[in-house]
């Protein structure tokens, strides 16, 4: 009997970014069989997914809880296969979603939802039947999944008619929710902590029924925080891909994605070297792929309605700021929104802010401290803005804001005056510069009443072995649609060969 000693080629594929969709994709091709190199140009991978040191504290860029955490979910399956959660992770004691504080009244959405209507409704008994819908429907929403066995679109007649089973209650909430905003949801209520309660922690112009699903999430228990933060995640990625003979290159950014003849044929370096692959897939912002990578002329009409139309399709980043604090200088826990004193940030005056207490990580902080952060929201407008000034102008801009958080946060918390020191601030730039983000943009577009929502399969038209690999595929974006789309990258790819 004849015999073929001939050995198949292992076949090659180049991604461009390290940040979570690419250490997926990364992580699924080398199970799929593939031989795998990542090119990063930032000194460390992650990407977004980010956390950095000063003054002798770790700041977290990323994880406010981490969607898929419940065990025996899809989605906690692609955590553990890319190593992201591992039988070491531990997770945060946390039962607060967040704390509204409106004119000396506070409200909290707890993690347990009888305590959270309980509180509602002593707060304003006249609203009892709006709360009493709202908490139902956010146990509908705790069935809510996102797929990650496979791609939308190679699901089958028998994939939707499980999904469907499974989350037999998300189309009473697209009824009641899905076809309205978070100021509309504001609006049905009468007592104006609970009106301000809806439009605190989203954007006001998000789909209500999207505000339901993430707290359902955190709720149910499948969106809980792992300890160690964003870097520690991306690290036990990074060490995944690594065991499994997978390649990273940090400190090494792309300059384009060559293209022969309606295909990609490898990757050329910012030094001019050449990286040949048989497929490459971008792990990048996709404006930063469309832009420099390949050009605008690959982006379809879909991405180029997006991107033209910031008043259908907005986005959003944040002025941030870190301070390291005595830790009995402040009692409060998770986040807190309240009014303040108006701040110009990025051009605009905000009357209100969040700060986040790191309490949950001792070891974010020496001994006896604590890290607090403060968010205050920024859109087109607001980067525009720092993007016109002078780098001095920046500079400056940056501290008097800086200064007059500081100035905010004493006069709502007393107790921190005196004890608090200031450890860093960024902005919508900072992830421009850092990540190549589209307008600084900490995630995809904002999904707003009456549009649908935004969706592709992960492909460049007119550019064969070419695939897409990012949180900017699906909306809203964020670490699970990031997770998912390099597994799905490869999945066309190992389907295009023919093989699991």
């Amino acid at each position: 009997m004849k015999t073929n000693n001939k050995q198949t080629r292992q076949k090659k594929i180049v991604i461009v970014g390290g940040g979570i969709a690419g250490l997926s994709a990364g992580i699924y091709g080398r199970l799929a069989g593939y031989e795998v190199e990542i090119y990063e140009k930032n000194a460390v991978a992650g990407g977004q997914c980010m956390g950095w040191n000063r003054k002798g504290c770790h700041i977290d860029n990323c994880i406010h809880w981490l969607t898929g955490t419940r065990k025996g979910t899809s989605l906690r399956k692609v955590w553990e296969t890319v190593g992201a959660l591992d039988k070491n992770t531990q997770f945060a004691d946390c039962d607060i979603f967040y704390t509204t504080v409106l004119n000396g009244q506070r409200i909290t959405l707890w993690k347990d939802l009888e305590r959270t209507e309980a509180e509602l409704l002593q707060l304003s008994p006249e609203d009892a039947e709006e709360i009493k819908k709202f908490i139902q429907h956010v146990r509908y929403a705790s069935e809510c999944e996102m797929p990650a066995e496979k791609p939308m679109e190679a699901m089958g007649i028998r994939d939707y008619i499980r999904m469907g089973s499974s989350m037999a209650n998300m189309p009473k909430v697209m009824k009641e929710y899905g076809s309205i905003d978070l100021q509309d949801l504001a609006a049905r209520f009468k007592h104006p902590v609970l009106r301000t309660l809806f439009t605190d922690y989203m954007p006001k112009e998000y789909v209500a029924s999207s505000f339901l699903v993430s707290y359902a999430t955190m709720a149910s228990g499948n969106g809980e925080i792992p300890l160690g933060g964003s870097l520690a995640m991306v690290n036990r990625m990074v060490d995944k891909l690594r065991q499994l003979g997978g390649k990273l290159y940090c400190n090494s950014p792309v300059s384009r994605i060559i293209i022969e003849n309606g295909k990609t044929t490898g990757i050329e370096l910012a030094d001019q070297r050449r990286v040949m692959a048989d497929y490459v897939i971008s792990a990048t912002d996709t404006m930063e792929m469309f832009d420099r990578l390949i050009g605008e002329k690959y982006m379809d009409k879909k991405w180029k309605s997006c991107y033209t139309d910031s008043e259908t399709y907005p986005l959003f980043s944040g002025m941030q700021a870190a301070f390291v604090i005595d830790h009995d200088a402040y009692d409060e826990r998770s986040t807190v929104f309240f009014d303040c004193n108006p701040i110009e940030s990025g051009g605009s005056k905000t009357c209100r802010m969040s700060v986040r207490s790191y309490d949950y990580e001792p070891a974010f902080a020496p001994k006896g401290k604590t890290v607090l952060q403060v968010n205050i929201a920024q859109f087109d407008a607001e980067y525009l803005h720092w993007k016109s000034l002078t780098k001095e102008a920046y500079a400056e801009e940056k501290q008097r804001i800086l200064h007059a958080i500081e100035e905010r946060l004493c006069q709502q918390f007393p107790k921190l005056k005196g004890h608090m020191e200031v450890l860093d601030c960024w902005t919508p730039l900072t992830y421009e510069r850092y990540c190549n983000a589209y307008h600084g943009a900490y995630m995809s577009f904002i999904t707003k009443k009456g549009i649908k929502s935004f969706r592709v399969k992960g492909t460049v038209k007119g550019v064969k072995n070419l695939y897409i690999a990012s949180q900017w595929t699906m909306a809203p974006g964020g670490l699970p649609v990031a997770v998912t789309s390099g597994k799905f990258a490869i999945y066309w790819i190992a389907r295009q060969d023919k093989h699991r």
